[in-house]
């Protein structure tokens, strides 16, 4: 009888620890309840990002850029961050940065405006995590990329839907 009851504590310790361990993986998924994200404002220049509904900001977000964030993107591997309008066209669940969105650029103008440069247009545009690839690479790292940390990144994962518009400026 004894060893019965150690073999049910022990199911027991077994069964507590398997649940408090859950809400630690599911963490990086977050739920979100609240106005519909109807469009992303990116402005380069100020470092800014704004998740909107309507003319209201839901949230802002401090961003990096393109390890040479001024001026559009033009070709692939000039480490720009695109400048116009786009839409969220994916979500990456198991994104190297951690989570990410990705943006619908190229576009057909940009693709026009690359073959007219002799070059490719590049692509794999994301607003993502850092997951600490950032360190010792300054304040704007990215490949071309919209950086925001982790944990903004779970909730802008969960504001935002495909299709959302997004619109980035100079």
């Amino acid at each position: 009888m004894k060893a019965e009851g150690a073999g049910m504590r022990a199911l027991m310790v077994l069964m507590l620890a398997a649940a408090l361990a859950l809400p630690g993986c599911a963490s990086k998924f977050k739920t979100y309840r609240g106005p519909e994200v109807t469009r992303i404002i990116v402005f380069k220049e100020e470092r800014k990002m704004h998740l909107m509904h309507g003319d209201k900001a839901l949230k802002s977000y401090d961003i990096a850029l393109g390890g040479d964030p001024v001026g559009d993107k033009k070709v692939e591997g000039d480490r720009k961050t695109p400048e116009g309008a786009y839409v969220i066209d994916r979500k990456n669940p198991r994104s190297s940065y951690y989570l990410s969105l990705g943006i619908s650029y190229p576009n057909e103008a940009d693709i026009a405006e690359a073959r007219a440069l002799g070059k490719e247009p590049g692509g794999d545009i994301f607003i993502h995590g850092q997951d600490g690839k950032n360190r010792g690479r300054g304040p704007d790292w990215t490949a071309g990329c919209i950086a925001v940390t982790d944990r903004e990144m779970r909730d802008v994962y969960a504001m935002v839907k495909v299709g959302t518009p997004i619109y980035i400026y100079p």
